[in-house]
């Protein structure tokens, strides 16, 4: 049963985004103002016309005195975290809060400072368990996908290694494009390849980085967006899955497949009254830590059939100038992963390309075919153990 969803009650008219990479000459504080400035003057709002925020970070801050502190406001924060879906949940929890009629204004911002903490990424969250439970890192767990599929399906192991590498090389390209992503170099399928391994097949190149950033967005009623842009994006649906982590436990799960995910899909598709993602939707930014996670959810969304998703690939689907691009922003791996801020990352991306605001050199077809409906992803934990969030915005009220 899909939940009833918000469609059309909620327009985004404003969002800014800063550069994601080694900030080391920037704050937590300063990133927050900086995507709280970018993100007021695009819809010509002052900070106190804002209701309310909502801040997601899972590691940069404790409560909402780290938004607070650095905006010298005097309004309602709410601090929050969900994994990998963080960003995403601040936009969610804001939605929700402005279409019940709560607030007329509201910002989510999600930020994350990794880079100088002196770890080589987020502290590690929960705390150590009795033993019972294993403890490998998140390129291990990811790197299961990868000889689970070839198995599944009959693919060579090294085919399946050129698709992987493939998926690494189009993300790059498209974030080599992009002046705002934290690796802006193309790589080859031989580099990506020859790279040392991390975990099982996955070298270096499959795995996404650590980045800081900070990324934000203002929404309204719907029935006010043209007072602060003539092109808001409506929010179409907004969809969060959160599984009850038995994949481990569980003898029938086979690591082919994120059930939250396709899920929290079928979900938003439903909220949004689409039929077919392939045909339909005109980008979709979706959360590729690893190279094998987003060859998999391609199938989870029902953009390609089980088992067809690497031929897609190869095809070039997914590419700028594919059918359905994916990640035209260059995605986590051109990116960067600061956790809090990668949700509202992605949407900004639907923010430029929905609005003919991206620059010419990676704007993609599919919107001056007319197709006005964008897709976003975030997957938090890990396979068999996730949380699942898709997001879906579009130009143009429903008939």
């Amino acid at each position: 049963m899909a939940s009833r969803g918000i469609r059309d009650k909620v327009a985004i008219v404003g969002m800014g985004c800063t550069p994601f990479g080694e900030h080391w000459d920037r704050s937590t504080e300063d990133l927050l103002v900086d995507a709280t400035a970018e993100t007021l003057a695009s819809a010509r709002l002052s900070i106190d016309e804002i209701d309310a925020f909502w801040l997601g970070t899972a590691g940069s801050g404790t409560s909402g005195l780290t938004l607070s502190r650095a905006l010298r406001s005097r309004k309602p924060v709410t601090r929050l975290e969900n994994m990998c879906a963080t960003g995403s949940e601040a936009l969610r929890n804001a939605c929700y809060a402005v279409a019940s009629g709560a607030y007329d204004t509201a910002m989510a911002i999600g930020v994350e400072k990794l880079k100088d903490s002196g770890f080589s990424g987020l502290v590690g969250y929960p705390p150590p368990s009795d033993g019972t439970l294993p403890e490998t890192t998140a390129p291990a767990n990811f790197s299961l996908l990868a000889p689970a599929y070839a198995r599944k399906y009959g693919i060579d192991a090294d085919e399946l290694g050129e698709v992987l590498a493939r998926i690494a090389v189009k993300n790059h390209y498209n974030g080599a494009r992009n002046p705002r992503a934290q690796f802006r170099k193309e790589v080859s399928v031989e580099t990506v390849r020859a790279a040392p391994r991390v975990a099982g097949s996955l070298g270096v190149f499959d795995c996404s980085g650590v980045a800081d950033g900070a990324a934000a967005a203002i929404v309204v009623p719907a029935e006010h967006a043209h007072r602060y842009t003539d092109s808001p994006l409506y929010v179409k649906a907004l969809s969060l899955v959160a599984g009850p982590a038995t994949g481990y436990l569980d003898s029938g799960y086979d690591f082919t497949w994120f059930p939250e995910a396709a899920q929290s899909a079928r979900d938003a598709y439903t909220q949004a009254g689409i039929s077919d993602p392939l045909a339909e939707l005109a980008l979709a930014e979706v959360h590729d830590c690893f190279t094998p996670t987003e060859l998999i959810l391609m199938e989870d969304f029902g953009f390609s059939e089980r088992g067809q998703a690497w031929k897609d690939v190869l095809a070039g689907t997914f590419d700028l100038d594919g059918d359905l691009p994916v990640n035209p922003d260059g995605g986590l791996k051109a990116f960067g992963h600061p956790i809090g801020a990668s949700g509202l990352r992605m949407m900004f991306e639907c923010w430029l390309q929905l609005r003919g605001a991206a620059p010419a050199d990676r704007t993609i077809r599919t919107v001056a075919q007319g197709r006005t409906l964008a897709m976003t992803h975030n997957l938090g934990g890990g396979p068999g153990e996730a949380v699942s969030f898709v997001g879906i915005v579009g130009t143009e009220l429903s008939g």
